[in-house]
């Protein structure tokens, strides 16, 4: 795949009124509870995190805290969002934390070094997933293969909610799911449009903006709970968030849950693009590519021993054994860098140099 400079911004305010200037209704930013720019030394871990690491992150601290005394994880101290909200939080607001973890690896090389940090770690890969409605009968005899006429029935259907969908400005997951539409287009249906064309409006070149009728915008938070209650039908999410709330879901091929790393993958992936919304009212580029999760220590953490710690928990059998659990995260060890040298000493031993796939995707 051609490398592809792509540099992420987030929307600050996008309102309806403003469709005439080519913005899309729905876009606003969600202020960081996680800017804490007061933050001091001590004994407790801080994180911020993707929205999905809302679960195993928490498990994974509670390990450390058991195993090493004196060190505290309270969730006050961690804080879940989009990863382009985390970015921004470090980046904009002096946001302090041990931990930073993100659901792009592209995010923490383009955004982060080398003001914030000084390397990055992937750590795992979980693939796009379906995750539905198992009581609504448009979903029955759902496969990796018809899910996008099923879910085109299923929200044009009367009476029946439409799918929620992520804001592509602040979370990976936002243009990530518009990706794997295309790509079940292009692969099932013969056009990157046949089902991406239901839920938005607007082309590769231009923002994609959710149908009102068939998508409505939501908060990965609230995700699960409206899907189980039946608020909306499904939501296209990675299946670590599947697994963790315990929703129904369907896995895609590879390719379109945005796994494969094959040249045909890398050729698919390398044929789209969508926009999202900059914060001075612009539009940036982003390309497809294989969804991997990545963690950094930043270079302001109150902690950054603390931080090193919980990465080497993360990157042992003990912190693979917590991701994989339920077949939520493929966990990658060692972890991939893309400054192994820069890691610190005790995280040397767990990590080593990124793929060469990999590394052209950053360029």
């Amino acid at each position: 795949m051609a490398a592809r400079a792509v540099v992420y911004v987030v929307v600050l305010v996008v309102a309806l009124a403003a469709l005439a200037g080519g913005f899309g209704a729905g876009y606003e930013y969600r202020g960081s509870p996680a800017s804490n720019t007061q933050a001091t030394v001590n004994s407790t871990l801080s994180i911020l995190g993707a929205g999905t690491l809302d679960t195993l992150f928490p498990q994974l601290a509670s390990a450390l805290a058991n195993e090493t005394p004196g060190i505290l994880t309270p969730s006050a101290s961690q804080t879940y969002e989009g990863s382009i909200d985390i970015t921004t939080a470090i980046t904009g607001t002096g946001a302090m934390a041990d931990v930073a973890a993100v659901a792009d690896y592209r995010l923490v090389p383009q955004l982060l070094e080398p003001k914030f940090a000084g390397y990055e770690v992937v750590f795992g890969s979980t693939p796009e997933v379906l995750a539905y409605n198992a009581s609504l009968p448009a979903f029955q005899g759902i496969n990796s293969t018809n899910w996008g006429q099923k879910l085109i029935t299923d929200v044009t259907t009367s009476g029946n909610k439409p799918m929620g969908v992520w804001n592509a400005s602040t979370d990976p997951n936002g243009y990530n799911e518009i990706f794997s539409m295309e790509l079940q287009g292009m692969l099932y249906n013969g056009s990157s449009s046949a089902i991406y064309s239901h839920f938005y409006s607007g082309t590769s070149a231009q923002v994609a903006v959710p149908n009102p009728a068939t998508a409505i915008l939501e908060h990965e938070s609230q995700a699960a709970t409206l899907v189980k209650t039946g608020v909306i039908s499904a939501v296209i999410t990675y299946r670590s968030y599947a697994v963790v709330n315990h929703l129904s879901f369907v896995s895609f091929d590879p390719i379109v849950g945005l796994v494969a790393n094959n040249s045909s993958a890398l050729a698919d992936y390398a044929q789209l693009t969508t926009q999202i919304l900059t914060s001075t009212g612009g539009t940036q580029s982003v390309a497809a590519a294989p969804v991997l999760f990545a963690v950094t220590v930043p270079l302001n953490a109150p902690n950054p021993a603390l931080g090193a710690a919980f990465l080497h928990l993360l990157l042992s059998p003990q912190g693979a054994a917590i991701l994989s659990e339920g077949g939520a995260f493929t966990p990658i060890f060692p972890g991939w860098s893309d400054r192994p040298g820069a890691v610190p000493s005790v995280l040397a031993p767990d990590v080593t140099g990124l793929p060469a796939w990999a590394a052209t995707i950053l360029g």
